[in-house]
């Protein structure tokens, strides 16, 4: 039985493979600072307000430092196959490889560089501060005014690899 009522509607998506997947979290010390906060904040309201009510500030305030740290790591940098064709997915920005004319890994020491004077304003940038290094992708795509991207990595050289560059 289909599960659509127009025949012309493919119901079925082609496999995917993953080349590449990388998710981009938060330093755990980012985790500790925010729950210590959270922590030291619940327990002055809990000190200021006895009770069994007191206790609401600890179930308010301690899961916003693990919200916050989730957000903030909710980028993934993948390079995924599918029926032949090569795509780099960054965050919710996808870019067909073929359109890769060259990439190269920012070093870290590189990476203030890249990052400031030498940046290009149309280009596509995803930076995550706590990230070393980077990934410079040249594009080759007359009909796109973006020169380059330039991506956060913590593992240039793999990201490189599955692009076959």
């Amino acid at each position: 039985m289909p599960e659509t009522s127009r025949p012309d509607v493919a119901t079925t998506t082609p496999p995917s493979t993953t080349l590449f997947s990388e998710r981009l979290w938060v330093p755990i010390w980012w985790w500790i600072a925010g729950l210590a906060v959270a922590g030291l904040l619940a327990a002055e309201v809990h000190m200021g307000r006895p009770g069994l009510l007191s206790y609401l500030a600890y179930v308010v305030l301690l899961p916003i430092p693990i919200w916050a740290a989730f957000w903030l790591s909710r980028m993934r940098v993948e390079v995924v196959e599918t029926a032949g064709v090569k795509e780099l997915h960054v965050g919710r920005a996808h870019l067909p490889v073929e359109l890769i004319s060259r990439a190269a890994a920012v070093p870290a020491s590189a990476k203030s560089a890249a990052m400031g004077r030498q940046l290009d304003p149309s280009a596509f940038v995803q930076h995550r501060p706590w990230v070393k290094t980077m990934v410079l992708i040249v594009l080759d795509d007359p009909e796109d005014p973006t020169p380059y991207w330039l991506v956060s990595t913590r593992r240039p050289a793999d990201l490189l690899a599955a692009l076959d560059r």
